[in-house]
């Protein structure tokens, strides 16, 4: 399949519903390769309401369709700078003030990727990996898993510690 995953679902949607469910379920799968669990997760969307899109057995309506261009553009954007991925359950996540930090004069973004199980964690890895992130932040139950399958710096979240910090440390040993 050749073009922008975005534009051929876009185009898809203007079309008609099978269309955009069959276009969809082809640019998730060879295009984009995540599952309807994965989208949902990034999108918001609920995974059964998901899974009937996809298969043409429910329309989206229009902030549907906005929430799932809007994690598709997560995924096939390239990054605009470097970026740390901060793997971790939507609870800490949601407690994250900024998505900026400066370190030692340099600009770095904090991309999330928020999970629930130890696999999604190792998934989630290998996807901010994957889309070019510089270094990852985790939890320590999974950080010693994810440093021996990426070949980014991994940091971890200790409780006592912030989030920032940990940020700040694995951009430090990005840049080493």
């Amino acid at each position: 399949m050749k073009g922008d995953p975005l534009d051929k679902v876009i185009k898809a949607a203007l079309v008609s519903d099978e269309e955009f469910s069959t276009t969809l379920r082809d640019v998730m799968r060879h295009d984009l390769r995540i599952s309807i669990r994965e989208l949902s997760s990034m999108s918001g969307i609920a995974q059964s309401s998901l899974y009937k899109i996809v298969h043409g057995q429910r329309s989206p309506n229009l902030s549907t369709l906005r929430a799932i261009i809007g994690a598709m553009k997560k995924i096939v954007q390239s990054p605009q700078g470097e970026f740390i991925g901060l793997i971790a359950a939507r609870p800490v996540l949601d407690v994250i003030q900024e998505r900026n930090a400066l370190v030692d004069g340099k600009k770095v973004t904090v991309r999330e990727y928020p999970v629930h199980t130890m696999e999604e964690a190792i998934i989630g890895a290998l996807r901010a990996e994957r889309e070019g992130a510089i270094a990852i932040v985790c939890a320590p139950i999974v950080s010693s898993v994810i440093e021996q399958i990426v070949s980014v710096p991994v940091a971890t979240i200790i409780p006592r510690e912030s989030v920032q910090r940990a940020i700040e440390l694995a951009a430090r040993k990005a840049w080493i």
